[in-house]
């Protein structure tokens, strides 16, 4: 049972709350924090268990992810991997990826922010269009930058950084990134769940810190393997670890079905 208060709610100002703001069964509210999401008219849904969500008769029962926890990395450009490592240089894969044909790379860079720097920073795999660097808000502070949540290659206004590695360095003028959580579908999970390349999905997790992400966007290609990305500050605040799982309750803001509503 969690004890909801308004200190609780309005510590989520910033990122925003769901509506509706979804609690299990037996969570509480103190009457200040029934008033707060009254005068906000923010609704309240209460449920049981993932399993017992459908959209209707003919829905399939909740789909069970995998997660996939993301630490800080970089993807480069061709170009940009020769000026890191010399000419003609080729990343070397270390270890496969949950998405087939990616891999994680031997080499590894340091981020070099305003503030201060990050050093050990793994490369992905292959090299793509342009580079991307991906941290945590955490990092940021580190870092002393403040890149915004996007989805990748949504770089347009993200702040840019220097990376340094052992044959020279490269100053972005931008590409770094807050990942936004998403989920990677095949076509046929995609049409098994009833959801769509775009989509935003409602995610659920159980055990001790249980929560429910409540705007999870949907890849789908035929070349992706199923699997939930968070970043690390998320999976720390939801105590998730990679190869945990969640179960898809909602698609575009709303339920499949609630067990009831306050």
């Amino acid at each position: 049972m969690a004890l909801i208060t308004e200190t609780t709610l309005r510590a989520m100002l910033r990122s925003g709350i769901p509506n509706p703001y979804l609690v299990r069964a037996e969570d509480k509210f103190t009457p200040a924090a029934m008033d707060f999401l009254k005068g906000r008219g923010i609704k309240v849904e209460a449920f049981q268990s993932s399993e017992a969500f459908s959209q209707n008769s003919e829905q399939k029962s909740a789909l069970r992810i995998p997660v996939g926890v993301s630490n800080r990395h970089v993807h480069l450009s061709p170009e940009d991997v020769e000026k890191l490592f010399g000419a003609g240089y080729q990343l070397t894969p270390l270890r496969p990826l949950s998405q087939p044909g990616q891999f994680a790379a031997k080499e590894t860079v340091t981020l070099l922010g305003p503030k201060g720097s990050i050093t050990g920073v793994r490369i992905l795999g292959p090299a793509r269009g342009a580079s991307q660097v991906e941290i945590s808000k955490t990092d940021g502070f580190v870092l002393g930058i403040h890149p915004p949540i996007r989805v990748s290659g949504s770089l347009e206004g993200t702040p840019g950084i220097t990376l340094i590695g052992p044959k020279g360095f490269v100053s972005l003028p931008a590409g770094v990134i807050v990942a936004k959580c998403h989920v990677h579908m095949s076509d046929t999970d995609a049409r098994a769940s009833g959801v769509q390349e775009g989509d935003s999905v409602m995610l659920q997790m159980s055990g001790e810190r249980a929560l429910i992400f409540p705007d999870v966007t949907v890849r789908v290609s035929n070349r992706y393997a199923l699997d939930f990305h968070i970043d690390l500050d998320e999976a720390n605040a939801a105590n998730l670890s990679t190869g945990d799982h969640v179960h898809l309750i909602g698609k575009n803001g709303k339920l499949f079905s609630t067990a009831g509503r306050w």
